[in-house]
């Protein structure tokens, strides 16, 4: 039997951080919520550039003041000279708003200004956007549950869910805490997270169930405790190649890539960490031994 590392003792620890990590996220999802972006919550984008390199952020966000645009963020990405502008005033790509907007960022920065590319969203189709996000979580999460519970047992398919709703519910949580934008590439991005730790927690399951008929002698804490050590190459070679891809895009895939990026990264380091800390030791919570096997074998 392969067992390095006494995962089980710290159980326990991490259920407890975990739990508290959770009631953290939730208490600032409620009282703080998210910072949604033009996707969710209307209004304009704009992908600008400047003729003048030496052009600053400040100097964009102060042409914009001569304009009631509501609220404005700006960000530099790619080359000098490049800015992305979002406020909240809903243009609806009118000639004449854009055409004038142009001419006050002309005459304030006194540079050529290119508008390369403008958005603009509704209130109407950010709220429609931000409801058929959150069903497509909530679609994926279900249909996790569904296949789980036909590849293994009932407990199996409700420990998955508990370690994709801590993945989740953390993750957001960090992004409500540093009020992070939240558009439709995070909401993308906890889609993936949600496939990329259910594939993790699938591994070690399979591995838990083989392990629970092989050792007819041994607990299930200990039974997780081994199957987690017998798969834990594979998890942290995995995880490593993942996080070395995402950490090149985060540094040089630009601003635009920053957000989708970092939250894969959150999603990966938390899915890793649920995978062995939260989905393994909770099916002892759940009572699973040799015998709820042959149960379910039984009325196979």
């Amino acid at each position: 039997m392969i067992n390095k590392i006494n995962f089980s003792k710290f159980f326990k620890i991490a259920n407890f951080t975990s739990i508290l990590a959770i009631s953290i996220s939730i208490l600032f999802l409620f009282l703080k919520g998210l910072n949604y972006g033009v996707d969710f919550k209307g209004g304009t984008l704009l992908e600008i550039r400047v003729s003048d390199t030496n052009i600053k952020i400040q100097d964009v966000r102060d042409s914009l003041k001569l304009v009631d645009v509501g609220d404005v963020t700006v960000k530099q990405f790619g080359k000098e000279g490049d800015f992305l502008v979002k406020f909240e005033k809903n243009s609806n790509e009118n000639d004449k708003f854009i055409s004038e907007l142009k001419n006050k960022i002309s005459g304030k920065i006194g540079s050529d200004v290119n508008f390369r590319r403008v958005e603009s969203v509704g209130p109407k189709v950010s709220s429609e956007l931000l409801k058929q996000g959150m069903t497509a979580i909530a679609l994926s999460l279900a249909a996790m549950l569904f296949y789980i519970w036909i590849r293994f047992e009932w407990q199996f398919s409700l420990g998955s869910i508990i370690a994709l709703f801590h993945d989740v519910i953390i993750t957001l949580g960090i992004f409500s805490i540093l009020s992070l934008e939240v558009n439709l590439s995070i909401v993308a991005a906890v889609l993936t997270i949600v496939g990329y730790s259910m594939n993790d927690t699938v591994v070690i399951y399979d591995r838990i169930r083989e392990n629970l008929l092989k050792y007819s002698k041994i607990n299930t804490n200990e039974i997780a405790n081994i199957s987690v050590n017998e798969t834990l190459s594979r998890t942290v070679i995995t995880s490593l190649t993942t996080l070395l891809a995402l950490g090149s895009i985060f540094i040089l895939g630009g601003e635009i890539l920053k957000g989708f990026s970092f939250a894969m990264i959150l999603g990966v380091i938390i899915g890793t960490y649920s995978s062995i800390f939260v989905a393994s030791p909770v099916l002892n919570y759940f009572k699973v031994n040799q015998k709820t096997l042959m149960k379910e074998d039984d009325l196979n």
